[in-house]
């Protein structure tokens, strides 16, 4: 952009929730599908001349907007359409427009609008709509072909890996580009012209950044699944939750959302610690977002969820199922395995030791022998621990009840 010629920028679209998570999705796909047919000199924008519009050499090429689950029929999205078709500024006579919607309508023949342009609807292959839970079967299938054309070995991990890093990549932009809307409209236009992404860029992480970690790779997959679940969540559940617990679950979804995968690292540590640290499942993910929903405090959103009482004392919700009083035990010998085989974990609890299980049938401690993190690490501590010469710490597992009523006695 000449820094002599002021540019006018477009009004931002605004989009419902629902349709802001779901055309980020559609963007990521359209640019895939774009570069596995050999397209990489484009330049994706986000949340301005459209929902998303795709450039080369600055000039537009395609403008996109994109509706969720606005309803079935036609009729109810002729103002959106008529809409594409209006020409204003980059979206001149001719320019490609397309039109994408979530649920499949009783009509999806092209629409011309008043002044001649024309809008397609989008077509996934076959069919002319694409749901949020279809999209990422498709975007991962274009990855797979991407890799296959140019020889690069693809386990289902690195492909899940890729899928959430471009993802992320696309999503991170998109929140940064809309969070400005609500402040400063015309630095909302400024950032999406000036923060587009490259096609060479997705092109270069599907390449290039692979899950040499473990660790940082299971940060990246529970970033993915914790965002996918809340989307879920809020899309399906919005019509039953009560106000609080929406604002909760949005909250929670935008403090992941904004956190880096990085610094995940100890929720994965912490989000189930009875278990092998390994990528999170997805029962897990409900029992946990879940937990935060239906207590009756809210959580503080700094660095990961959690609580403090009157005396500064930590408190984590956990995934931790424990239906039955014999889990009690199973828990317990699980917790002080992981302990003794996870120098990271165990001192993360000696500064979180009160964990809130997801459901259990009443609280309890666990003795656990050790003293000090470092103890773990020197024979001579743990044999002096073992022979009860020394005070041994204790880890608090609390149900939702007993906790909400220390955390409310303050």
């Amino acid at each position: 952009m000449s820094d002599d010629i002021e540019r006018e920028y477009l009004a931002t679209a605004i989009t419902t929730w629902s349709g802001f998570v779901y055309q980020g999705k559609i963007a990521l796909y359209h640019c895939l599908k774009m570069i596995n047919q050999g397209e990489t000199d484009f330049e994706l924008q986000l949340d301005s001349s459209d929902d998303f519009a795709v450039y080369k050499s600055d000039t537009l090429i395609s403008a996109h907007q994109v509706k969720a689950k606005i309803g079935k029929y036609r009729s109810e999205y002729s103002k959106a359409l008529e809409k594409s078709s209006v020409i204003e500024l980059d979206r001149t006579k001719g320019v490609s427009r397309y039109f994408h919607v979530s649920v499949q309508l009783d009509n999806t023949d092209d629409y011309t609008g008043t002044n001649g342009e024309l809008v397609q609807f989008y077509a996934y292959g076959s069919n002319k709509y694409c749901g949020l839970g279809e999209i990422e079967g498709l975007t991962k299938e274009l990855i797979r072909q991407i890799c296959n054309s140019r020889s690069i070995t693809l386990s289902e991990d690195l492909l899940n890996y890729n899928y959430c890093l471009l993802s992320e990549k696309i999503s991170s932009k998109a929140v940064a580009i809309h969070r400005l809307v609500q402040d400063d409209r015309e630095k909302a236009n400024k950032a999406a012209y000036e923060n587009r992404v490259t096609a060479q860029s997705l092109l270069d992480d599907i390449s290039t950044k692979n899950p040499y970690n473990s660790t940082e790779y299971y940060a990246v997959d529970l970033k993915a699944k914790l965002c996918s679940h809340l989307e879920y969540r809020l899309d399906q559940a919005l019509p039953g939750m009560s106000d609080e617990i929406y604002a909760r679950a949005g909250s929670l979804f935008e403090h992941i959302r904004i956190t880096d995968a990085s610094e995940l690292k100890t929720l994965c540590q912490l989000m189930k610690p009875s278990e092998r640290f390994s990528s999170i499942q997805k029962a897990d993910i409900r029992r946990y977002s879940g937990l935060i929903e239906a207590m009756n405090i809210e959580p503080i959103l700094k660095q990961f969820p959690h609580y403090l009482d009157g005396e500064k004392r930590f408190y984590l919700p956990t995934a931790l199922d424990l239906p039955l009083l014999d889990d009690r035990e199973g828990c317990t010998s699980d917790l002080l395995g992981e302990i003794e085989s996870n120098e990271d974990l165990l001192k993360l609890l000696f500064e979180y030791n009160h964990l809130i299980a997801s459901r259990s049938m009443e609280s309890f401690t666990i003795n656990t022998k050790y003293t000090h993190p470092d103890d773990l690490a020197v024979q001579e501590v743990k044999d002096r621990i073992n022979s009860n010469i020394t005070k041994s710490f204790c880890l608090s597992i609390m149900t939702k009840e007993d906790a909400e009523a220390l955390l409310n006695d303050k």
